[in-house]
């Protein structure tokens, strides 16, 4: 089972992949950007956001989703499998940054995914208040650096896209308390 856990930085996606890991350590836990050599390269260039185009940034992050899946995911298709961030988060950044068509960009993704969209989703859905909370407690990347503002509507865009895909998800209040999101995760997934 392939699972995204999505979300806009410091919504605890990280958090609760940590715990999930604690508990069931014969899951493979991985990430994009960044899950495989190339990934890695690929987020110091992303997370600089020196790109001047957005076409070059979406075509960088597609790039290393298909060679994600094909390195991670593929292979290990009869595990479990949890992802800190995916498709999902390339669409909705995608569309935050401006002229990018969603039907495209579902198209695009699939071709990276060899048209295998991840069985469920978690999107952790936090508030302005919480992540100016949060973004003050750490250093931020380039693409934390275009604003608060930006980060929400990138997680609406994620929000707006999840409804339109039809894939089974799950949307966690990333206000609620780390135990509440925890179990509400456990009870979703199954595992």
């Amino acid at each position: 089972m392939y699972i995204l856990f999505e979300g806009i930085d410091t919504c605890g996606k990280s958090t609760q992949i940590d715990l999930i890991a604690q508990k069931y350590p014969e899951i493979i836990i991985t990430h994009e950007p960044g899950g495989t050599p190339f990934g890695k390269k690929a987020r110091e260039i992303l997370l600089a956001d020196t790109l001047a185009s957005k076409r070059a940034e979406l075509l960088l992050f597609l790039a290393d989703r298909a060679e994600h899946y094909q390195e991670i995911i593929a292979p290990n298709k009869e595990k479990v499998i949890i992802s800190d961030r995916g498709f999902l988060s390339g669409i909705g950044y995608a569309l935050a940054n401006g002229d990018f068509d969603f039907d495209e960009l579902v198209s695009l993704n699939r071709f990276a995914l060899e048209g295998h969209f991840p069985d469920k989703i978690v999107l952790f859905l936090t508030n302005m208040e919480t992540l100016t909370q949060r973004t003050s407690e750490k250093e931020l990347d380039g693409i934390e650096l275009r604003g608060l503002e930006y980060l929400i509507t990138v997680q609406n865009k994620m929000q707006e896209s999840l409804q339109k895909l039809g894939i089974n998800y799950l949307e966690v209040d990333a206000t609620d308390s780390i135990e509440n999101i925890h179990q509400k995760i456990l009870s979703y997934l199954e595992l």
